[in-house]
């Protein structure tokens, strides 16, 4: 079965970076997407970027393009999302996904799969 495993969230400053890593296993099939979403307190749940796992053709929501960037280690099962210039307004918790097939679009078609979240604190 697929599993999805995050990490890497922690409590850091605003302005600062930070990696998350997504260990994404189970997949019998070649042709999905990854990507991450995120939830703050009494917000709804938001999509963030996606990435092919064959092409690594990526997408980004608009709030984050250019300051969040996915990317993905095909040897190591592994989706990344670096996040620069982090806010405040960033703190939630943040959630790995995937779909299958590889032009499925995570935000409107919603995903098959989630992760636990992984929590990511900007203080300011």
């Amino acid at each position: 079965q697929v599993q999805l495993v995050e990490s890497g969230g922690r409590l850091v400053q605003s302005g600062d970076s930070l990696k998350l890593s997504c260990v994404a296993t189970g997949h019998t099939y070649s042709n999905y997407v990854v990507g991450w979403f995120r939830q703050a307190p009494g917000k709804e749940r938001e999509f963030l970027a996606q990435i092919s796992w064959q092409a690594a053709y990526s997408k980004y929501a608009d709030s984050v393009e250019g300051r969040f960037t996915i990317s993905r280690d095909y040897a190591k099962n592994t989706v990344y999302l670096q996040m620069n210039s982090l806010k405040p307004e960033d703190t939630a918790v943040y959630y790995c996904a995937s779909g299958r097939s590889s032009v499925r679009t995570l935000a409107a078609d919603g995903p098959d799969h989630w992760g636990q979240g992984t929590q990511v604190t900007v203080s300011a």
